[in-house]
């Protein structure tokens, strides 16, 4: 799988994907780094077939609204370590990995975890 990870995700969360077979690449690394829009994030990773990674609550109504990103994971725990924020990727690694053959899908990790389809 590609991952695409949004500005407020740790560079060690693409690191730790990375150990696991998968590619991942952080914001700050590519377009206008910090700087870059969130449509301009959505359009790149729809272009690259990346699954965003985000904590920005913005990019659920654009899913939501207009279906961009086609592929978005946010993060609603809050202040977490990277420690426990990797190991819950790695719990739900599987449910992302059967999603991401799917066109669209958008699945928010929080106290519980749930998956919208448009």
């Amino acid at each position: 799988m590609k991952f695409l990870c949004d500005v407020h995700i740790s560079y060690k969360v693409c690191k730790f994907l990375e150990q696991y077979g998968h590619q991942a690449i952080h914001v700050n690394s590519i377009l206008n780094k910090w700087f870059t829009e969130d449509s301009a994030i959505c359009e790149y990773a729809d272009e690259n077939n990346n699954i965003v990674i985000t904590k920005d609550e913005d990019f659920r109504a654009t899913f939501l609204l207009k279906k961009k990103p086609k592929k978005l994971i946010r993060i609603i725990l809050g202040n977490i370590s990277n420690k426990t924020l990797t190991e819950t990727i790695l719990h739900c690694l599987p449910t992302i990995e059967n999603l991401s053959e799917n066109e669209y899908f958008f699945m928010e990790i929080g106290e519980e975890i749930n998956i919208f389809y448009p």
